[in-house]
């Protein structure tokens, strides 16, 4: 089986961003099926070019081709609007020109190259899936980045047509699938976020990541990810000012994003902060295990209650417990496998009161990480969610 995936964010294992689809197609690929995957070359966690500019890379089955993209994707709304359009339009062509598939793949955000996807489907006469990783529009208004009426109806409408003509719809986590149906969608499968164990050792103390931060004796709070409007960092700041009375803690951010200089200006002054450039999933293991407690956190939005954040689970992969401030489904699974303390989102002082009670018993701090290590090799496992995509894979085209 030949299957096209269209992605505009796709990572690899050689460079920072969220790499599940790097993952699921290369576990596509060990088992004996093709994938190519049209991606841009300007990565949407940094918003800088992929080196070297429009690579088209084989490797382990996968092939990776650069489809030109607008590069000023942080500017602006606009100028990411630009980046969008400009990927949605280029990868069309660029998918044109990809022979002998048998499924095409689209995920979503940004639902733009979702129409990609579906065009392309159509004149190859093949099945349509369509992954819905984000409730886009939805998150964007709710959020404030999404206002004009007029663009708000376009959204909408053109959610509406994709979730519609899908063949398949997939959703990466439970909150999403009364959203989808309600809107369309007719066949819907649930394909969660999740991680694969073996990238993590949980016995590694990080001594190197620790030492060559000069944090070695300190408990480190560590946040991994994407440094953006939706995450709320800010709330993470002031958590840090409540806590400068405790010079043990130190509050590590590992990524980039659009709000990540304003965070630094806000931060001036904060001895115990400390911002790191984002690293690739391969050396993600070396940093998350010099943590002694992992953050995940979005903006106290009831829409925000419906989501699998990534992070949640390399976090727990890498036995590492979780600070969670998101409300919702996830706080479920970090309930259930008893791998971590929540707090209200949007409460720096609840959120500094979760940080003194793990600092103050790294023994119950270790189990709860292990705790969650077991859970997520037993539910969440890479291996588990691949081998669910790829009979589904599998009965699309015995349909088609």
């Amino acid at each position: 089986m030949h299957i096209l995936l269209i992605h505009q964010a796709f990572a690899s294992l050689d460079e920072p961003g969220g790499t599940r689809h790097h993952e699921l197609a290369r576990y596509l690929a060990a088992h004996g099926h093709r994938v190519t995957v049209i991606a841009s070359p300007v990565s949407y966690l940094t918003g800088s070019l992929t080196p070297p500019p429009l690579p088209t890379g084989e490797g382990q089955g996968v092939r990776v081709i650069r489809a030109y993209t607008y590069s000023a994707l942080h500017k602006s709304f606009v100028h990411r609007v630009f980046a969008f359009v400009s990927f949605m339009a280029s990868s069309f062509f660029t998918g044109l020109g990809v022979r002998n598939v048998d499924v095409v793949w689209g995920t979503s955000p940004p639902i733009f190259q979702g129409v990609t996807a579906w065009l392309l489907a159509r004149l190859k006469g093949v099945p349509f899936l369509f992954e819905v990783r984000d409730l886009w529009p939805k998150f964007a208004i709710a959020v404030g980045v999404l206002k004009s009426p007029l663009l708000i109806r376009m959204s909408l409408w053109l959610e509406r047509f994709l979730y519609r003509r899908a063949d398949r719809l997939v959703v990466n986590s439970p909150g999403f699938i009364s959203h989808v149906t309600e809107r369309g969608a007719r066949r819907v499968d649930l394909v969660p976020n999740g991680a694969d164990p073996e990238m993590f050792e949980p016995a590694d103390s990080g001594a190197s990541f620790r030492a060559r931060n000069l944090v070695a004796d300190k408990f480190v709070v560590l946040y991994a990810g994407a440094h953006g409007l939706s995450n709320d960092l800010g709330v993470v700041l002031e958590a840090a000012r409540l806590l400068a009375d405790r010079p043990a803690v130190r509050f590590v951010f590992v990524g980039d994003g659009k709000e990540k200089a304003s965070l630094q200006a806000q931060a001036a002054g904060l001895a115990n902060v400390l911002f790191l450039p984002p690293v690739p999933k391969k050396d993600m293991a070396g940093a998350l295990a010099g943590a002694d407690a992992c953050l995940a956190i979005l903006k106290p939005l009831d829409e925000y209650k419906t989501t699998y954040p990534n992070k949640v689970f390399d976090y727990m992969a890498a036995g590492r417990p979780v600070l969670l401030a998101i409300d919702g489904v996830i706080r479920g699974v970090v309930e259930a496998a008893g791998c971590g303390l929540f707090a209200q989102p949007g409460d720096p002082a609840a959120l500094a009161e979760a940080i003194r009670a793990l600092a103050a018993d790294r023994e119950k701090s270790r189990r709860m990480g292990l705790a969650g290590r077991s859970y997520l090799e037993e539910h969440f496992g890479r291996a588990v969610i691949s081998e669910k995509l790829l009979a589904l894979l599998e009965e699309m085209r015995k349909k088609n």
